[in-house]
């Protein structure tokens, strides 16, 4: 059995995050659900592939930023996941 490599604590936050993420879209409609786990998995890798790992000041705002998301998805009178694009 392979075994899998040690996860920082920042990365077990960040998969715990997603996951959330992943759970609290399977309490909203079905289309809107797809497109909050699309929504979701874009964001999530786009900021894998353009965040420098070793910026933690950056990840853990992302992390407290994604919190405050997943805490209005919660929210039952919330029905979807809202994006903004800023073009640079």
């Amino acid at each position: 059995m392979a075994s899998r490599p040690k996860l920082s604590g920042i990365q077990r936050q960040v998969l715990a995050l997603y996951r959330g993420f992943l759970r609290t879209a399977r309490q909203k409609a079905p289309e809107e659900r797809h497109r909050i786990e699309s929504v979701v998995s874009a964001e999530f890798r786009e900021n894998a592939r353009n965040v420098d790992r070793r910026n933690f000041i950056y990840i853990e705002y992302l992390l407290r930023r994604g919190k405050r998301q997943l805490d209005q998805l919660k929210n039952p009178d919330i029905t979807g996941l809202s994006t903004l694009e800023v073009n640079k």
